[in-house]
């Protein structure tokens, strides 16, 4: 089993890597590249495009087996790190980091697939609330990392950093991974079980949206974090920083307590919770009038998200046995698709960074402890331990 958390890990955490690793350099590929950091802040929208690219084809290829998508999907990534760090114009940067980003969809997908094929549901929901605090990590070390990197090298070396982890996952991938794909349904799977491997099924579709809500949210936090705090609150550059470390510490704190609060409570409640904290943190951030105030709706924010996710992308993936992969790539597609949507309506609209978070807040909590409440899961969801794939 171990071998199986390793190899999901660092699958899963190319994806934050590719993002954060490389904004510290973002001026210095600016002034190489000859492009301004506006044109080069397309970069990230960019990677979210390949991502969702390679997303709608991943899964599918996945669902044949596990192991060649994730082995193909570091390689893409290797290859895209070395085509960023040799760029000599900002079209090829943007090129490799479109690739970058199908490499790292690709890995993204496999992951939650083989978590899906190895463990049952309230160890998964453990697994994935663990694997969210130290994806909540990354945002913290990768810029860090990349600080002391370009103390000494160029920016380029910053790529050079990606290939490497790019080549240990692919290495885990070839020696450590072992293919997890089941090759027939459990044998007490009946034509209801068959039914529950449709994607149209009631309970997956709202756990669907749920969690493409809760992206949405983080995303938009992620997003104006930066205008909130250092425009409107007045925060300079490294008051900044120690205001998202301390957020990404409430995030850690939260995801790394679940499991154990799991033992205690069932995954609707912790769900249920999660919502509330979204609410509350609407409505704290509309009323607020202090800092100290608004830092605690922020606070909220990040709690709410790692109390809730990992157990609602658990209990999606729940009902599907040969499907595991497919259903990886929706979530993966909606929620990379509809957090997109929502930050570039609220661009159109004019909203302001406070009003674009508090009204997707309220929007997500209520439409979501709606779904909670109506949309209960099938029994057939509910696997059995025995059923979790031992080595």
């Amino acid at each position: 089993m171990t071998r199986f958390l390793l190899c999901s890990f660092a699958l899963v955490l190319l994806y934050p890597s590719g993002i954060d690793m490389y904004l510290v350099g973002l001026p210095r590929i600016a002034q190489d590249l000859g492009a301004s950091e506006a044109q080069l802040h397309i970069a990230f929208s960019v990677y979210l495009a390949g991502m969702a690219s390679a997303m709608l084809f991943a899964g599918r290829i996945a669902d044949l087996s596990r192991k060649p998508v994730a082995i193909v999907g570091a390689a893409i990534f290797v290859i895209a790190s070395l085509l960023c760090a040799q760029a000599h114009t900002s079209s090829h940067f943007l090129i490799g980091r479109f690739i970058q980003g199908i490499g790292a969809g690709s890995c993204y997908v496999v992951a939650f697939a083989i978590l899906r094929d190895t463990l049952d549901d309230r160890r998964r929901a453990k697994v994935l609330s663990l694997l969210n605090g130290i994806t909540c990590i990354i945002p913290v070390l990768a810029p860090v990392l990349g600080h002391l990197i370009m103390l000494k090298y160029p920016w380029q070396s910053l790529f050079y950093t990606m290939t490497g982890m790019g080549v240990m996952v692919a290495v885990l991938s070839v020696f450590i991974l072992r293919e997890t794909r089941p090759t027939a349904p459990p044998q007490a799977a009946s034509p209801q079980h068959d039914a529950g491997e449709s994607l149209l099924n009631r309970f997956f579709l709202s756990r669907l949206l749920i969690t493409t809500l809760s992206v949405t949210v983080i995303l938009t936090y992620v997003n104006v974090s930066p205008v909130l705090m250092m425009e409107e609150m007045g925060f300079d550059r490294g008051t900044y920083s120690m205001a998202m470390a301390l957020m990404a510490m409430i995030s850690m704190a939260v995801s790394f307590s679940t499991p154990f609060v799991l033992s205690l409570f069932n995954p609707r409640t912790l769900m249920l919770t999660s919502q509330v904290l979204f609410l509350a943190a609407g409505v704290t951030l509309s009323l607020a009038t202090r800092q100290a105030v608004t830092l605690i709706g922020l606070g909220m924010i990040c709690a709410g998200f790692s109390v809730g996710f990992g157990v609602a992308m658990s209990q999606a993936l729940g009902p599907f046995t040969l499907r595991a992969g497919v259903a990886s790539s929706v979530l993966g597609i909606a929620q990379v698709c509809g957090s997109s949507l929502w930050i570039w309506l609220a661009a159109i609209i004019g909203l302001s960074a406070m009003n674009m978070l508090i009204g997707i807040l309220i929007a997500c909590s209520i439409v979501s402890l709606v779904l909670l409440l109506v949309v209960t899961p099938p029994r057939v969801a509910q696997y059995d331990e025995e059923a979790a794939v031992e080595s």
